[in-house]
């Protein structure tokens, strides 16, 4: 017993001794109380089931004061934040595959004549099936909604009946959604990882202060230090691509040069990301605890795994400033849809913006630290 009450008194010792050292540091108490906070509330905001802020675009050949009325019951049933009139459906396919649009209607030129004479009338719905998530509940959802339409004055015998095309996945495969996201998601975190982790450990070693000595540029140091890592991840690009088309299926059909870009540039954000959070940072735990508060919201506002249109419009505003969103556009508008460089240089544009401001920041900071 004595030994027992000795062991149990020396335990508790042990526990309040380390529950004061995280109390006294501050950095730590707040990495370990803020992210878990605003990482629950946005993964809360963002994790939404239903179909919401998407833009509808409406091919109406029809004109009609029934052709109108379905357009604002499906207005109506706020699964839709804005609707789009377009011209013909060539030029609504072409919004969808560029991803301006989730989802088209179009009416034909007989709708309102053929509710009159047959009480029976089809309309067109196509569906961006790249998005296997959205587009599946959106198939629901708006099947319901248009099934509860009532054109015109209220008759039972009248009805409206969708005809569904799926465009891109028609099978809605949701491995072909999900895995370009993933791939963003994995090298975001080993960029940042990575890198950051380098060059905090050669400050820590004291051998970043011996390369100053040589002739060489602080550039130069940084860019030698990266060209590794670089190549690496190149690499692993290549190799999450491989598996996700012999494993999962998931075609590729756009073009390999133009993804090889896309790839070389975000992992120079990723790069130019752990670069930042090493001049923020002190030693390399630290640097990884901060890399957990920094990537995860990243990942979260991206769209790489919850549906970017299904999030509130303020996520969807702050979305913007994240890279990661560009290049998951990119990468999923490559290997699914077929894009082109016509419709993905604003992304690729971003994407270099991104790379660019991080690297010349980085190195503006190394460069304050080092002097």
């Amino acid at each position: 017993m004595p030994k027992c009450r000795l062991l149990n008194h020396r335990l508790f010792g042990l526990i309040a001794k380390e529950t004061m050292q995280i109390l006294r540091e501050k950095h730590l108490l707040f990495l370990l109380l803020f992210p878990p906070t605003v990482q629950l509330l946005l993964l809360g905001a963002a994790l939404d089931p239903g179909v919401h802020n998407s833009n509808l675009g409406v091919v109406d050949y029809d004109q009609s004061a029934g052709s109108r009325g379905l357009i604002s019951r499906l207005m109506e049933s706020k699964l839709f934040r804005d609707d789009h009139m377009v011209s013909d459906e060539q030029q609504l396919n072409k919004q969808i595959g560029r991803g301006q649009l989730a989802v088209g209607v179009v009416i034909p030129s007989n709708f309102e004549q053929q509710l009159e004479e047959r009480h029976q009338a089809k309309v067109r719905i196509i569906l961006d099936g790249v998005d296997a998530y959205t587009a599946g509940i959106a198939n629901v959802q708006l099947k319901q909604v248009i099934s509860e339409f009532e054109p015109l004055e209220k008759n039972e015998h009248k009805a409206v009946v969708p005809s569904i095309s799926i465009l891109y996945n028609p099978d809605l495969r949701s491995s072909w959604y999900f895995i370009p996201g993933v791939l963003g998601a994995m090298l975001t975190l080993t960029s940042t990882l990575v890198s950051s982790s380098v060059l905090l450990r050669e400050k820590e070693l004291g051998t970043l202060e011996q390369l100053l000595l040589t002739p060489y540029e602080t550039w130069e140091i940084l860019l030698g230090k990266i060209a590794p890592i670089f190549a690496l991840l190149m690499c692993d690009a290549g190799v999450a691509v491989l598996t996700g088309m012999l494993v999962f299926g998931v075609p590729f059909r756009g073009d390999v040069g133009l993804f090889a870009l896309a790839s070389a540039l975000y992992v120079f954000v990723g790069i130019g990301l752990g670069m930042m959070l090493a001049t923020v940072c002190r030693t390399e735990r630290q640097s990884h605890l901060v890399s957990f508060f920094v990537n995860v919201p990243v990942m979260q506002l991206s769209g790489a795994v919850v549906p970017f249109e299904t999030m509130p419009k303020l996520l969807q505003d702050i979305g913007t400033l994240d890279p990661l969103r560009y290049f998951t556009v990119i990468a999923r508008s490559l290997m699914i849809k077929g894009a082109g460089f016509g419709a993905l240089w604003p992304d690729l544009l971003a994407l270099f913006m991104f790379a660019l401001a991080l690297f010349c920041f980085s190195l503006k900071q190394f460069r304050r630290q080092l002097s």
